[in-house]
């Protein structure tokens, strides 16, 4: 008969004088982690010793009890007990609950402080959400919390907002079915319903990281970033009862907007206010929109003002700014390193005297009469209000002659139609229809709309490279001018060297942002702050002036304005351009493109969302990674809906340097195809087939071009 198993007997507990404790060299804990003891001795000042001490019996060298005891296992609380005792708020012989371990036991003494270290586990994250959920609950701030656990009070709020993420993802987060920074994501939302529906889509998916969750919650809303947020303003917006989704887990930036109609409203009633002040200076038209697109004022004469005149108080304050200016300038100009307050002074001072230079202008009456105003904001959230453009059908306007009659207290508006604000809406890269998906593995057309948005970044692209290239602009120009002067051509070609500005009359959002964009207009604007415009005797003359290269740069960057590279459909009726002429474009667009060495990946292009692959079918994204990144990574994304894989496309593709086909170079020396006799000549590869959104799209092109002429 088996021998039944020994109970197990546990230590006795007992209380024993602080005086009689001491740290035992057999603790295995050397190096300090965590909290310190600081903070453990408050702890203990607050709630008590949570935990009893483990102790042995010191003994003699007779092998007898001395009556001391060594701790090897609760050194940490030791030293927190011993730090009280310091600070006189415990006393040196109050009682410490101990559990004393036989000092003759076969276990080492070792054994006992590696086993209490090493077997415990720590608290759940999702236990510790809750528990500071209930204590909050409770009552307490997140500043009592924080104080009480010797934390942060950001740390609190991070968890109390863990804390109520939905119920279902606790319990997935709890199985291990998502990550702690997964979870964190989620919060940046309270709505539970939307949550799930998130993590529903993404569960199976093999990308469904945080910034993918945030990325899906944050979609519909828009960021405090945006300009039309920095406009209104994010005090003006909760006001009015907008909600601001944040997240304290990482940098938010100043969160997102939740409600994106409610700040449309807020953004359009602000500039409507303005625009009405603005009216009232009896301008004849004012456009209004928060983002005007790209060459919104070509074809305009701007009127030529004179700034409002300095009062002497300001010219007093502008040359005091100015001296101190200097004075700060040669005292630190030798230092590595500007102090924070000078840096910023300094910083106070530029902006101070930019507003000096930024001078009201003052207009003729009767240019204000037939003339009109731009109001829109910048992407800093700043209202832009450019006055003083003439449009062509208003140069041959008499200006009101009886404007010198009226009576003493007539208003402006007496004598003639009150000024009108037509708040223009224009939209920038309108939505097309998008295409329907794909039958199989047929790779449709690209939609003829998307071609020519496409071309119109290679035309404003290539207009710089033109520009920036001397010597390829006036060879461009001579090649032009000799088959003019000396041959005979009916096609316009790709330069256009009259030369006159080609309208681009369909773009995307980011055309105005490019950086060929940026670069045109800073040069146009030094330009023509130089050029002595109004009387043709004095620009004759300051043209004769220039010397050779700054002849050459104007030539190549007024060159420049004539490269029309825009794909548009022929039109066999005589309207617009033909197939020849559309093909003898777009083959000197390439020539001129090798020739200044032209690449749209350095030019700043690259494929987006907006910009191409949501535009385009599934098999269209799925070629483009393929070609850009690999078979593999095509195989990766082709399970997931096209919104998701345009996404996930745009990722793949950020730094590939793929192009799609409109933007590449055409091999110089392939041979063009040449029709047959009685046949249509054929549209570039990409846009062949009978496509209806096609056809569509180039009618409402050629309407907008028709508009604009």
């Amino acid at each position: 008969m088996a021998a039944p198993k020994q109970k197990i007997t546990l230590n006795a507990s007992r209380d024993i004088p602080f005086n009689k404790l001491m740290l035992s060299q057999s603790n295995v804990r050397r190096i300090k982690r965590g909290e310190t003891i600081e903070d453990l001795a408050a702890s203990i000042a607050r709630r008590g010793l949570l935990q009893s001490l483990n102790v042995r019996p010191v003994l003699n060298g007779e092998g007898n009890e001395t009556g001391m005891f060594e701790v090897p296992a609760g050194g940490r609380r030791y030293r927190a007990l011993e730090l009280l005792v310091k600070q006189k708020r415990l006393a040196k012989t109050e009682p410490v609950p101990c559990v004393v371990t036989d000092a003759h036991s076969a276990v080492p003494i070792e054994e006992d402080s590696l086993a209490e270290n090493f077997q415990r586990e720590d608290l759940h994250p999702l236990d510790m959400f809750r528990a500071f959920q209930t204590l909050h609950d409770q009552g307490a701030s997140h500043e009592e919390i924080a104080a009480r656990f010797f934390v942060s009070a950001t740390f609190v709020q991070q968890r109390l907002r863990l804390a109520k993420v939905s119920p279902k993802l606790h319990e997935v987060y709890e199985q291990e079915g998502m990550q702690l920074d997964q979870l964190m994501a989620f919060t940046v939302t309270d709505d539970h319903a939307r949550q799930e529906q998130i993590w529903e889509a993404l569960e199976n998916s093999w990308s469904k990281g945080p910034q993918q969750i945030r990325r899906r919650l944050t979609e519909a809303t828009v960021r405090a970033t945006d300009r039309r947020a920095l406009f209104v303003g994010v005090e003006a917006y909760v006001a009015a009862g907008g909600v601001m989704l944040r997240d304290l887990f990482e940098a938010d930036n100043g969160g997102w907007l939740q409600d994106p109609a409610l700040l449309d409203r807020l953004a359009r009633d602000k500039l409507k206010s303005i625009a009405d002040e603005v009216a009232a200076e009896g301008w004849k038209w004012i456009v209004v929109d928060v983002d005007l697109p790209y060459g919104h004022n070509h074809g305009l004469r701007a009127l030529a003002g004179t700034p409002v005149d300095l009062t002497n108080a300001e010219r007093a304050e502008r040359e005091a700014l100015r001296a101190e200016y200097d004075r700060l300038e040669a005292e630190y100009g030798e230092s590595d390193e500007l102090p924070d307050e000078v840096d910023r002074r300094l910083g106070q001072i530029e902006t101070a005297l930019e507003a000096f230079e930024s001078r009201p202008m003052n207009y003729d009456r009767a240019d204000i009469g037939r003339a009109g105003a731009f109001i829109s904001i910048d992407r800093d959230g700043d209202l832009v209000v450019d006055r003083g453009y003439v449009r062509p059908e208003d140069e041959a306007m008499q200006a009101v002659v009886d404007d010198a009659a009226e009576p003493d207290g007539a208003t402006e508006s007496e004598g003639r139609d009150d000024p009108s604000v037509r708040r223009a809406t224009i939209t920038i890269g309108a939505q097309t229809s998008e295409p329907d998906e794909d039958d199989g593995d047929a790779i449709k057309p690209l939609p003829e709309r998307l071609v020519i948005e496409l071309t119109a970044h290679r035309t404003l692209a290539l207009r710089n490279a033109v520009a920036e290239n001397q010597h390829v602009a006036i060879t461009a120009l001579l090649h032009r001018l000799v088959l003019d002067t000396f041959g005979h051509r009916s096609a316009t070609g790709c330069l256009e060297a009259f030369v006159r500005h080609v309208h681009l009359p369909t773009q995307d959002a980011e055309l105005k942002d490019s950086p060929a964009a940026k670069a045109i207009d800073e040069r146009h604007e030094a330009w023509k702050g130089d050029i002595p415009l109004g009387d043709d005797q004095t620009l004759w003359a300051w043209l004769d002036s220039l010397d050779e290269a700054s002849q050459n740069a104007l030539l190549a960057h007024c060159v420049s304005y004539g490269i029309n590279a825009l794909f548009e459909r022929p039109n066999p009726y005589g309207s617009g351009v033909s197939q020849h002429g559309l093909e003898q474009r777009l083959r000197e667009a390439d020539r001129l493109s090798h020739a200044t060495g032209l690449d749209m990946v350095d030019a700043g292009w690259r494929p987006t969302v907006e910009n191409y692959l949501g535009r385009v079918t599934k098999s269209r994204i799925l070629e483009a990674v393929r070609e850009g990144i690999g078979e593999q990574a095509a195989q990766l994304i082709d399970h997931l809906k096209k919104g998701d894989m345009a996404k996930e496309a745009e990722r793949l593709l950020a730094d590939s340097g793929w192009l799609p086909e409109p933007l590449r170079l055409i091999d110089q020396d392939a041979p063009p195809a040449q029709p047959g006799e009685g046949e249509e000549p054929d549209l570039p590869e990409f846009l062949a087939g009978d496509d209806e959104d096609n056809s569509a799209a180039a009618d409402e092109v050629t309407a907008h071009v028709v508009a604009a002429e």
